[in-house]
């Protein structure tokens, strides 16, 4: 059974939000830290792990994916201060 994920990156003063999804999220967020993703991720440095769940089909994660990117900014909010309410980087080194 394959496991996606979807997730939410910030950047280190809590002003940008970053709604992604993949497959291998060590090896994603991992990809934003080090900055080989060229693009918004890069460009405003968000690489801090603040969210995430997970999801047994692709078109499942997809389609939350898209949920949450179309949700105003209160509701991705929400979901980070139900998670994670101190916004510690859940994937620190």
């Amino acid at each position: 059974m394959n496991t996606y994920y979807v997730y939410i990156l910030t950047n280190p003063y809590h002003t940008v939000l970053y709604v992604g999804v993949t497959n291998n999220l060590e090896r994603r967020v991992g990809e934003h830290k080090a900055g080989a993703v060229e693009g918004f991720t890069k460009q405003y440095n968000v690489s801090k792990l603040v969210y995430f769940e997970t999801s047994p089909s692709t078109m499942q994660a997809i389609e939350r994916e898209k949920q949450l990117k179309a949700g105003s900014r209160a509701k991705k909010l929400t979901l980070i201060m139900e998670m994670n309410p101190t916004w510690q980087d859940l994937m620190a080194e």
